[in-house]
């Protein structure tokens, strides 16, 4: 069956809390939101200001974990330092959750490469979840969206390195590339089960559309224009939907490259990895709003 995207060319912080209220979805309980807290120097991740209505209008709690390789967000001290310059303790709660472990261990039994997936142990805390994602490049997933928010973002430090090893952290950067792949798609599952699809939402925003993701501390400025704002409750059919958006862009000049990152690290794949779990569909009907 195909899934609902909303999207709309306007992108405001108003127009993101619109989009949010189309879907129609009251998230319960204590809602995690599930964002991007930037890399130190990156002039590309979306402001605490710009998500601050529907932050707001959930009553959530800023949620991220620790990074796996060293920069301005691998240790608990670095990363609380860094959401406090970037304004996100200014605007909301923030939880950093593998602040201080053992991590929580989420059970993949039908992972097709990875069996579990170890995530920030707070997250036991929420009873739904939000995630606000900002699409654009990435350096080893070619693109970044609700799958890897799902994935890398929600994984504990150690999950990262677990995920981008393919169930082998010490080969964090040198494991099978569609490996990688497969493992964000499993912990995307991961996570999807364990809110359960009536506890979760997605907001894929498509500015500042650089090859390079938020965390880099270096990133290439944005090649192409900016496109939009999609949300629906299928985390695979936002992405695609996304990728769609891209290919449709012929008129753009960035496009080529932003292409060239994406295909040549295969990005499509785990899209497909996460329909063949079963978490989301490829196929949707796009709704266009004004």
């Amino acid at each position: 069956m195909s899934a609902k995207v909303y999207f709309s060319r306007t992108i405001t912080p108003e127009k993101v809390l619109e989009m949010y209220r189309l879907l129609d979805r009251k998230l319960p309980g204590k809602v995690a939101v599930k964002v991007h807290s930037g890399e130190k120097g990156n002039q590309n991740f979306l402001r605490p200001d710009f998500w601050k209505p529907v932050v707001e209008a959930v009553g959530g709690t800023i949620v991220e974990c620790n990074t796996a390789y060293e920069g301005s967000r691998d240790t608990t001290k670095r990363h609380l330092k860094t959401l406090k310059e970037h304004g996100w303790n200014d605007f909301f709660d923030v939880d950093l959750m593998d602040a201080e472990g053992p991590d929580m261990v989420l059970e993949i039994p039908d992972g097709r490469r990875i069996r579990k997936n170890y995530v920030g142990k707070d997250l036991a805390k929420y009873d739904s979840m939000l995630v606000l994602s900002h699409f654009k490049g990435h350096p080893m997933g070619g693109f970044g969206g609700a799958l890897k928010q799902l994935s890398i973002g929600v994984a504990s430090s150690y999950g990262k390195a677990w995920i981008h090893g393919a169930g082998d952290p010490d080969q964090i950067w040198t494991a099978d590339h569609d490996s990688f792949l497969e493992s964000m798609a499993d912990a995307a599952s991961s996570v999807v089960k364990y809110f359960g699809d009536n506890n979760m939402a997605y907001v894929n925003v498509m500015k500042n559309l650089s090859v390079d993701c938020d965390c880099c501390d270096v990133a290439e400025d944005p090649c192409m224009k900016d496109i939009g704002i999609l949300v629906s409750l299928d985390p695979v059919a936002i992405d695609q939907a996304c990728l769609d958006l891209v290919y449709a862009a012929k008129d753009d000049p960035g496009q080529g490259h932003l292409l060239e990152r994406i295909e040549s690290r295969n990005g499509v794949h785990t899209i497909e990895a996460a329909a063949a779990l079963g978490i989301g569909s490829r196929e949707y009907e796009l709704v266009e709003v004004e």
